[in-house]
């Protein structure tokens, strides 16, 4: 943090105000809600949405004001968000006193990038101190974000930023030479392929400890997935002893401390819709570098409706991860895959969960496409850790996934983080059928990802949607695309009626 907030301990509080928990989900911003007329706000002249310091003993927190005109709260009284109230501690009642905070000196440097000019490592560093403390709004964060994206952020840029976001939270260390990990870029849904690597790698002895996100505009977060079939929420103490005693895990990283800047930031960007190359760079490579990661995979599909939509995109990224990677110490491989349609038979934590057990099961039915994505991710991360012979990596991940390796350590990883679960099953489900006969020539993976959220993914877990076709397949009218599933009848109508006005999610041409 670059300010030092005032104390309120040992002084009469001039104004002292009644704390109220108003039962508002305002995401990581602490919120503030006052009485236009308190004596507070004339005393102090406060305005709506400005930023203002609540201090309640030893605990302070930076909070955006929203004044209310009738009587919800009263003229002694600050009603607050559930993030606010949780920050400082709070039981009903309680005192707590609303100030001017001092000026935020970060400010600055943002609005220094805003006009074009370069940042350096001290200037990162204070402005993610700054927004991991919550001492900016997301006005200030958007702010910080659109600077970074409409002046691309140079090579020195990219790599102070991934660091600024590392040391600003924990990090993992494990005490072993080489500790495996994976990401994917993303945009292409279903592609559920994190559980089936870290089984094979841990089945083949490799240490491979996998924080996952849960989603943020997608049908389902691996940490999503996975919650349906063990428990996720883990302490760092847990997660090693997890490691320790299976050799890999996957859980949810926003238990844990890792550049916790991260998640604060790919909120403001989702909301924006802005998600430029530099800042997709640090995201990435700030939570692998604080997992403790040395060799990393990076899963990178290329499609026109996927995160990545061209070769030359592909490339330009690839670039910058690697060099970044390297900087941290990191071997890296970037695997760039076909982003042209959805992945494995289902989207949604509770049917992207039944295709994973069905890879690792070795069932006739498993998706072809999940597996051999999996196992060509596994294949590298083992060539890359000089687990496998050059060309060879396929070939060792498919022994272990076929000869039931796999299956086992995924099933031991389970137990040990709490105990395997079964997937919830869907209540209400319907077709979605073609109304002409043809070839499926695209398939639009937003559509078909919105059209799961709709359904009530994440959050109902058995929701989302099942594919039956696949690009190029002849479709005749009336045949099944794929099948909506819900736990409400309300949700299943809205994510019809949304696939009723989007037929061209998937695209028919005449043979």
């Amino acid at each position: 943090m670059t300010q030092r907030h005032r104390k309120s301990h040992g002084r009469r509080i001039e104004h002292p105000l009644r704390a109220r928990k108003l039962g508002i989900d305002s995401h990581s911003e602490a919120l503030v809600f006052l009485h236009r007329d308190s004596a507070v706000c004339r005393s102090e002249g406060f305005s709506a949405h400005n930023r203002i310091l609540l201090c309640a003993g030893d605990r302070r927190i930076v909070a955006t004001l929203y004044q209310v005109t009738d009587s919800i709260i009263g003229r002694n009284e600050a009603g607050l968000s559930d993030v606010a109230w949780e920050r400082l501690g709070l039981s009903d009642g309680d005192e707590i006193e609303a100030v001017h905070p001092p000026p935020l000196d970060s400010l600055s440097l943002v609005r220094s990038r805003i006009y074009g000019n370069a940042l350096d490592k001290q200037a990162f560093r204070e402005i993610i101190g700054d927004i991991v403390a919550g001492d900016y709004s997301d006005i200030h964060i958007a702010s910080f974000v659109t600077a970074c994206a409409t002046k691309p952020l140079d090579a020195a840029e990219v790599l102070s930023l991934t660091e600024a976001m590392v040391e600003s939270g924990d990090r993992l260390s494990w005490n072993k030479d080489i500790v495996v990990d994976k990401h994917s870029v993303g945009g292409l849904p279903g592609n559920r392929t994190t559980p089936i690597v870290v089984a094979i790698m841990a089945s083949l002895g490799l240490t491979m400890p996998k924080t996952s996100s849960r989603a943020i505009t997608s049908p389902a977060g691996t940490a999503d997935t996975m919650e349906t079939l063990a428990p996720v929420d883990l302490d760092p103490e847990e997660i090693h002893r997890v490691v320790e005693q299976e050799g890999g895990c996957v859980v949810w990283g926003g238990a844990v401390n890792l550049s916790p800047a991260d998640d604060i930031l790919i909120r403001v960007e989702r909301a924006l819709d802005l998600d430029s190359e530099g800042q997709l760079i640090a995201s990435v490579l700030s939570k692998k570098a604080a997992a403790g990661a040395t060799h990393l995979v990076l899963d990178m599909p290329v499609g026109p409706t996927a995160k990545v939509r061209s070769t030359a995109a592909a490339m330009m990224l690839e670039k910058g991860l690697l060099a970044v990677a390297q900087s941290f110490g990191m071997r890296a491989v970037v695997v760039v895959s076909d982003g042209n349609q959805p992945v494995g038979h289902g989207i949604g934590p509770a049917l992207e969960a039944r295709d994973v057990l069905a890879v690792l099961n070795n069932h006739a039915d498993a998706p072809t496409d999940l597996r051999d994505r999996a196992l060509k991710l596994a294949g590298a991360l083992l060539e890359l850790a000089n687990a496998a012979p050059e060309g060879h990596g396929i070939a060792v991940a498919r022994s272990a996934l076929q000869d039931g390796r796999a299956a086992r350590k995924f099933e031991a990883i389970c137990t040990a983080q709490g105990g395997r679960r079964t997937p919830p099953v869907s209540t209400h489900r319907r077709d979605i059928a073609a109304t002409r006969s043809g070839r499926i020539d695209a398939i639009d993976n937003r559509k078909i990802a919105k059209l799961a959220k709709l359904a009530g993914a994440p959050e109902a877990r058995a929701a989302g949607v099942e594919m039956h076709a696949r690009l190029g397949d002849v479709a005749t009218s009336g045949r099944a695309l794929c099948t909506v599933h819900a736990e409400t009848p309300g949700e299943l109508d809205y994510a019809l009626s949304y696939a009723a006005a989007n037929a061209d999610m998937f695209w028919i041409e005449d043979i």
